[in-house]
């Protein structure tokens, strides 16, 4: 699985957690200007209160009402001291992974939120505060469900056709079958017959009965007839088997060639399927028999999965199948949650990087190692997408408030972009009533690009959330990295004017939070295997780094 706190940069730099299960993705391009990296000070030397907490902080000094944390179940249902931390520290919590579409919709389509109610739980019990994220976004789908939806309107025209002529037994008399030669040689003991016992429609099968097997599979064989295929293409074989108890039934494809496939057989009829390249012009399908027991066969066949054509469906048709799924995607997971969560992301990441146009299938390639995880829903549904998830998310429940959530905002080609699209949206009457700037930054983000950022964010008129916040100090990302004091200084001084600009430039009743994406920093996305970093307020044993003093500064205007 991946890391919940993954992000996308202009390179599409792919990390893989072990302790994590993956997020959103994002670049900070260094600027040449206003730099936050030379600060040497002593972040802490403004006098703060021993008993003060960030969450207890921003709400005394009317700074903002939320403050919170990215959390994850594994650690959240183990760690006794790390949740006490959280629950000192914030009153909102966002889950990392958990009530994404890809951790709740199965395979076969169904929900299950076991694990995202008991994270829940945890967090009610302990007074925090859930931030629901998310509910459309192109990563973490269950996109082996979704594209099968799709599939599943390609129409068969006409049946295929079965290169096996005499695969239904039904043709012969007593124990003999016309096209099959049947032998049992060796110490073999066994004897073939026909049965009533038909599994096609039809009023014969072949009875194999294996008193003793042969010294070999093939001392009792039954040997079909040659057909003509087009060699090195992938054919599929498939037959009905019923057998008196579990057995072995080989499967061998052999004329001048051999190739064969074992199966394991059950009591009852069941259908048992071969994909095999076959090598040569005119080969010969055999049935050995290597174990005792009794096999009733039936129904052979042999096709070519290209001979019968396909349709497939039209936009209009794909479109309406995956907009079901979308809307009952949201209206499940935001109704179940109905007045327990009450923020969500409803739309996550919908602009594209480098030209910050809509993401879609002509400036985003999925790449072939995600194609079960990812899914663009606006190759379906157009600019349109976003527009329904809030449709339905607000029909879900009217009360909840819904924000578009998105990253590297610090440059202005992704913001422009995404105010201009929230506008689209709203003119539309989609009901917005906030923005997420995720703020995933470094120690070389310009003070001014956060500033414009906020400045530019809260001429909305929206609410404006700092939604998962971290600055990255491993810049050239050493192997054997660990920052000193004045690096640590420089980290603190970042969160502290990132804090201060919030303030600063959005106004008070615009303020939802600031949201840290995790607390301490061996969870953080930005670790790799081979690639350490420490970008957030606490150590690995949960010990207040000096960011941590900073951003109280910040709230107390110090």
């Amino acid at each position: 699985m991946k890391n919940y706190l993954k992000k996308r940069s202009y390179l599409i730099i792919y990390i893989t957690l072990a302790m994590l299960i993956y997020s959103c993705k994002k670049d900070n391009p260094a600027k040449s200007q206003d730099n936050v990296t030379t600060n040497t000070g002593n972040p802490t030397g403004n006098a703060i209160s021993d008993t003060a907490t960030l969450r207890g902080t921003a709400q005394t000094s009317s700074a903002f009402p939320n403050f919170g944390f990215a959390v994850l179940y594994g650690t959240m249902s183990t760690n006794a001291a790390y949740v006490a931390t959280v629950k000192k520290e914030a009153n909102y919590v966002t889950f990392g992974n958990e009530l994404k579409y890809g951790s709740i919709v199965q395979n076969d389509g169904s929900f299950n939120y076991t694990t995202a109610d008991a994270l829940y739980t945890i967090c009610a019990n302990n007074g925090l505060q859930v931030f629901g994220h998310n509910l459309c976004w192109y990563m973490q789908q269950n996109a082996t469900y979704l594209n099968g939806l799709i599939s599943a309107l390609n129409k068969q025209n006409g049946p295929l056709v079965n290169l096996m002529q005499y695969g239904d037994f039904e043709a012969g008399a007593g124990s003999t079958f016309t096209g099959w030669t049947n032998l049992v040689g060796g110490t073999a003991v066994g004897s073939f017959s026909a049965v009533t016992d038909d599994n096609d429609g039809g009023s014969r099968a072949m009875q194999v009965t294996v008193t003793t097997p042969g010294a070999n599979a093939y001392d009792i064989q039954s040997i079909g007839t040659a057909f003509t295929v087009t060699p090195n293409k992938t054919y599929t074989v498939t037959a009905s088997i019923k057998s008196a108890a579990a057995g072995t039934v080989r499967l061998v494809m052999q004329n001048t060639a051999y190739q064969q496939d074992d199966l394991t057989t059950t009591p009852g009829w069941a259908t048992y399927t071969w994909n095999v390249t076959i090598t040569e012009p005119m080969p010969i399908l055999r049935f050995n028999f290597p174990a005792a027991g009794v096999y009733v066969i039936d129904n052979v066949s042999v096709t070519d999965p290209s001979s019968g054509s396909i349709t497939p469906p039209t936009p209009a048709q794909t479109a309406a199948v995956i907009d079901t799924a979308l809307k009952k995607f949201i209206t499940t997971t935001v109704t179940h949650y109905k007045g327990k969560i009450k923020a969500w992301d409803v739309v996550n990441e919908p602009m594209s990087d480098g030209t910050g146009a809509l993401r879609d299938a002509s400036n985003y390639t999925i790449p072939a190692a995600d194609i079960s995880t990812e899914f663009l829903w606006s190759q379906y549904l157009g600019r349109n997408y976003g527009l329904k998830a809030f449709q339905y998310a607000k029909a879900a429940d009217p009360n909840a408030l819904l924000f578009i959530n998105e990253y590297n905002l610090e440059y202005d080609f992704k913001l422009d972009s995404l105010i201009s699209y929230v506008g689209q949206l709203r003119a539309q009457g989609a009901k917005i009533d906030g923005i997420g700037t995720q703020m995933h930054i470094n120690l070389q983000t310009t003070q001014s690009s956060i500033d414009n950022a906020f400045i530019k964010l809260a001429q909305t008129g929206l609410l404006v959330r700092v939604s998962e916040l971290d600055i990255a100090v491993n810049l050239a990302k050493s192997s054997t990295f660990t920052p000193d004091a004045a690096t640590l200084a420089s980290q603190a001084a970042m969160y502290k004017y990132v804090v201060q600009s919030y303030l600063k430039n959005v106004p008070a009743a615009q303020r939802f939070g600031i949201t840290v994406w995790g607390l301490t920093d061996n969870e953080s996305w930005l670790n790799t295997p081979t690639v350490p970093e420490f970008p957030l307020l606490f150590d690995k044993n949960i010990v207040k780094k000096p960011d941590y003093t900073s951003v109280l500064q910040g709230l107390k205007g110090l």
